[in-house]
């Protein structure tokens, strides 16, 4: 949670979204805001360290939820598991790692979506696109 958000006000995000509110759902919301690109996993075990049990399947079915909100972005790199973050509404891309799997916040060079656009949009009316970029971390190109 960021320093200047308060309880009520994920509370509130949540009823605007036409969400029920739960401990659960604003434990969950939370994780994600404090967290960087956290998966299912990672969720599930904070949320129970924070209120005790809560199912998997919760967590999840409150990440999809939140998802078709706006209030998170999934974001899916091949090989990985899903990841979420609260950042969203802006034009940014992402840097994932090969060999650990990080994945690092970037601003889109040109600023606007869509950055880029197909050399034929086939007649779609194309406004967003989906930048990942693959590479090494720094930690993993130092190496062991």
């Amino acid at each position: 949670m960021k320093d200047t958000e308060h309880p009520h006000d994920t509370a509130a995000q949540l009823r605007t979204a036409g969400l029920r509110v739960t401990a659960a759902r604003l434990a969950i919301l939370d994780s994600v805001r404090a967290g960087d690109h956290l998966d299912v996993d990672t969720v599930t075990s904070q949320v129970r360290d924070r209120l005790g049990h809560v199912s998997f399947q919760a967590v999840y079915e409150a990440l999809h939820a939140f998802t078709a909100a706006g209030l998170v972005r999934r974001i899916e790199p091949a090989g990985s598991p899903a990841r979420f973050e609260c950042r969203v509404g802006d034009n940014h891309h992402h840097l994932v790692c090969r060999e650990c799997g990080r994945l690092t916040d970037v601003e889109c060079a040109v600023g606007e979506a869509p950055c880029l656009e197909p050399a034929d949009d086939a007649g779609y009316l194309v406004d967003e696109a989906d930048v990942t970029f693959w590479g090494f971390c720094p930690d993993c190109r130092r190496g062991p």
